[in-house]
């Protein structure tokens, strides 16, 4: 009862808060998406305060070409591992639960340890989809450290992990405001940064990822006079860390602040960092919506090149023109709500994903459809 009472109240603050006009406020992680929805959250902000989306869904975020290059590899009888939602993401031409359905071995696993026995037990080149950010980062580079250990010779990664930091420094050096300046509609080509106005007003940032990164990560908001909060995924924790970043807007105050101190420590988790640059390196990385960013991905390091799917199989892709239509990219920079796209819950359903922000459960398109 006392906690039903303390979230009433939390929630009366909110709704009242006297936020300035046009405050804008993007949580960056794909969980507070669905957590936002779910629980509502989004029909207690002030009338001038706007929640937008941003490219913290590691699935939404990948560009078509990793897709074609999965499905390459399936189509060379190479026994594909992934992530389950990875599976329903369209490529350019086709996707790997189509793949799966014509016969190719293409497996859902839950962790990168499953594709490892699996390798270890059927004998077959093996090949796990590594995806994530740096929450799943270290288990796969564990994965790594293992096949290398167990001299697992059939097992290799085919990588397209990110980093968070990197790609919040590219959004924020994005004029959020000028269409002019926006890479085409659907396309992966890369806007020119600027000092222009973002247009935010500060990030809801994510849980998981700062566990293992910490609250030093992005020092550099404060940089650019934005506020942020760590925060968790609770109702309550949501509606306090808004509170917290709109008292900080009004105040002219840019700090991060650490809402989520039963999990997240500030200097983050040493030992995944270690297990990470052990394993892993800095590279150029391209991110549907974004572009390319500056060392924004993970690669394997030269130590561990056996593991490296690229080196080990002659992958050829197409180039293939980008689905125009579909505005997944607009909606994880923050520029559109989802209904804006014209595929929206249209040509566009989680019963029949175009993008990947309706493939994913942790997608803007998917859980504004689901929650309203």
């Amino acid at each position: 009862m006392a906690e039903a009472i303390a979230l009433t109240r939390l929630a009366e603050r909110l709704r009242s808060f006297p936020a300035p006009p046009e405050t804008k406020i993007m949580e960056v992680c794909g969980t507070h998406t669905v957590a936002i929805r779910r629980s509502g959250v989004q029909h207690l902000l002030p009338g001038t305060v706007r929640l937008v989306s941003g490219p913290g869904c590691p699935v939404c975020v990948t560009p078509d070409r990793f897709i074609d290059e999965a499905v390459a590899l399936a189509r060379q009888g190479v026994t594909v591992t992934s992530f389950g939602d990875m599976l329903r993401v369209p490529g350019s031409r086709s996707s790997l639960e189509k793949e799966r359905a014509s016969g190719w071995d293409i497996r859902a696993v839950y962790s990168p340890l499953d594709a490892l026995k699996i390798a270890s037990d059927c004998g077959r080149e093996t090949v796990f989809l590594a995806v994530g950010f740096e929450t799943t980062a270290p288990v796969i580079a564990a994965a790594a450290m293992k096949a290398l250990e167990k001299k697992i010779a059939n097992f290799s990664l085919l990588t397209a992990l990110r980093l968070v930091p990197p790609a919040l420094k590219a959004l924020i050096a994005i004029p959020q405001g000028d269409a002019a300046a926006q890479p085409p509609k659907g396309t992966g080509a890369t806007a020119q940064p600027t000092a222009a106005d973002t247009g935010l007003s500060g990030f809801l940032l994510p849980g998981h990822v700062s566990a293992v990164i910490g609250k030093q990560a992005y020092d550099f908001l404060p940089e650019r006079r934005l506020p942020g909060v760590i925060s968790g995924f609770a109702a309550e924790d949501i509606i306090s860390s808004l509170l917290m970043l709109l008292d900080m807007h009004n105040k002219g105050i840019y700090k991060v602040m650490n809402n989520y101190p039963r999990v997240v420590r500030d200097d983050g988790n040493e030992k995944s960092r270690q297990v990470l640059a052990e394993v892993f390196e800095p590279v150029d990385a391209d991110w549907r919506g974004l572009g390319a960013i500056p060392d924004s991905g993970l690669r394997l390091k030269a130590a561990y090149a056996a593991l490296d799917a690229r080196q080990r199989f002659a992958i050829q892709v197409e180039n293939a023109s980008p689905r125009g239509e579909c505005r997944c990219g607009d909606v994880l920079r923050g520029l559109i709500d989802p209904p804006a796209c014209p595929l929206f819950n249209k040509a566009c359903r989680p019963d029949r994903p175009l993008g990947p922000c309706m493939v994913s459960s942790e997608g803007s398109c998917s859980a504004w459809v689901t929650y309203g």
